[in-house]
């Protein structure tokens, strides 16, 4: 399955303000909610060839609010013009320790994206191109994740590689129905793609025990469906690195 964008997609990562062109791999599909987003901002939707297409982020100002332009999201405190070192953004203005633990979490999300990013290279080096869109759908669902926490946005509901929460599940407890094989157990001879893989299975699991440190803490609202759906991603890689082992 190919890459696909939808609209919380453009307004999780907005184009920068003044674009005019938002460039996608041609075998992508756009949403038409998504394509509507971008018409009513008069910002041209453009195929381009694949491996040509990599998109830009955008950040939102600060906007100047004197003694309040930033402050302490646990005291309330303004905390002047300038940002200090010592902390970050936790949303629009506030500011946290880079400490918090919401922090510590978009940590292991941002480092997960990056190991994503290096097993589709890999993947496409490899010939492997249904491994390779397979993982471009993950990163999606990882960026629709981050997108919400940040934004404090409920997770909209979707489908991985096709599949619900209950067949991702009922597929990654019955690998020997579904691919012929036992469940794998991993060793150096599987080869370099499935090495990656199985790694990028453990980071889903730190990345969703990161997430439930962070929304256990005192004042933190919980987050039950960025917990479901790192589970769900979880399942979803386990998938992906059985199918290329029984492939062989």
């Amino acid at each position: 399955m190919g890459k696909i964008i939808t609209e919380n997609d453009l307004r999780s990562h907005p184009p920068a303000p003044g674009t005019r062109r938002y460039e996608v791999e041609e075998g992508t599909f756009v949403a038409e909610s998504a394509r509507s987003w971008l018409e009513k901002r008069g910002i041209d939707l453009v195929i381009v060839p694949r491996g040509k297409a990599c998109g830009g982020m955008s950040r939102t100002p600060v906007a100047d609010r004197g003694n309040r332009t930033y402050i302490d999201a646990a005291t309330g405190l303004g905390l002047g013009r300038e940002k200090p070192e010592e902390m970050t953004h936790l949303r629009g203005n506030l500011l946290v320790k880079k400490t918090h633990p919401r922090i510590a979490f978009r940590g292991k999300l941002d480092s997960l994206e990056a190991a994503l990013l290096e097993a589709q290279w890999l993947a496409h080096k490899e010939n492997r191109p249904g491994v390779r869109d397979d993982l471009g759908e993950v990163l999606e669902h990882v960026r629709l994740v981050l997108g919400a926490e940040v934004k404090g946005e409920p997770l909209p509901e979707g489908t991985l590689m096709g599949m619900d929460q209950a067949e991702l599940r009922r597929v990654s407890h019955n690998v020997k129905g579904e691919f012929g094989i036992d469940h794998p157990i991993p060793c150096w001879e599987m080869g370099e793609l499935a090495l990656r893989l199985n790694t990028i299975r453990t980071q889903v699991r730190e990345v969703e025990l990161a997430a439930a440190l962070a929304f256990e803490a005192p004042g933190e609202a919980p987050r039950p469906d960025l917990i479901k759906e790192l589970n769900r991603l979880s399942s979803g890689v386990y998938i992906i690195f059985c199918k290329l082992i029984a492939q062989g």
